[in-house]
């Protein structure tokens, strides 16, 4: 089943992106995946197409208009499930991820200024999904990145389906970082690769690859340890 994303947008030439390259724009042109950017502004009123206006209660900035987006939103004929990218919502985490790659179609509103009218928000049932506890200029970044955790977890898109399992937060590693790596040369500005890996002996080395992700992980995620 292909995934269709919907990008409610006020720069729809910022997408695909990067996602137009590599695997994930391999996978565009098979049609494991595909997209369609929605102007928003297209919905705008007046000379300007004005899509915001200043936020009741005063304060900086302009927030967008909740009949403006509306009318955007309602314009796709299958929203599927629609998320909003905001620094407020859940943190996105691999296990999302993996349940927004099964959906058959998405809809992601990328905000700008200060943000989107509570009310639309609200009405059309977005959920809203934080990449991070740090503030972007607008939704777009975000939604790549969603875009490119989902994308790459399709049937297909890897060359080897069981990869997402041993990365970091895979069913491999326990929910834990991913253990190190490394390949030729076997010595480099007098560094060696470590005998365990060198050995053939495939239970010492899962043995070792599973001590150096709880080693890692304690150290940089203890929050996953104790998850």
């Amino acid at each position: 089943m292909a995934l269709h994303i919907n990008l409610l947008t006020l720069f729809p030439e910022m997408f695909p992106g990067f996602l137009g390259h590599s695997l994930a724009g391999r996978a565009l042109e098979r049609g494991d995946w595909s997209y369609a950017t929605i102007q928003i502004r297209d919905f705008g009123e007046g000379k300007h197409q004005t899509v915001d206006d200043t936020p009741f209660g005063g304060g900086a900035g302009m927030v967008m208009r909740a009949d403006i987006v509306d009318k955007a939103l309602t314009s796709i004929p299958n929203a599927g499930r629609k998320i909003y990218m905001s620094p407020r919502g859940k943190v996105l985490n691999q296990a999302l991820v993996k349940e927004l790659s099964a959906e058959s179609a998405l809809t992601i509103l990328c905000g700008r200024y200060e943000g989107v009218d509570q009310r639309v928000l609200d009405a059309q049932g977005f959920e809203e999904i934080s990449v991070g506890d740090y503030v972007l200029s607008g939704g777009e970044v975000a939604a790549l990145a969603m875009m490119d955790a989902c994308i790459r977890l399709l049937p297909g898109v890897m060359g080897n389906e069981a990869t997402p399992d041993a990365e970091s937060f895979g069913s491999e590693t326990g929910g834990l970082l991913e253990y190190p790596h490394y390949t030729r040369p076997a010595e480099w500005n007098g560094m060696s690769v470590p005998e365990v890996l060198k050995s053939g002996n495939h239970a010492e080395i899962a043995k070792w690859r599973k001590a150096q992700s709880l080693e890692i992980t304690q150290k940089r995620r203890p929050d996953l340890i104790k998850k």
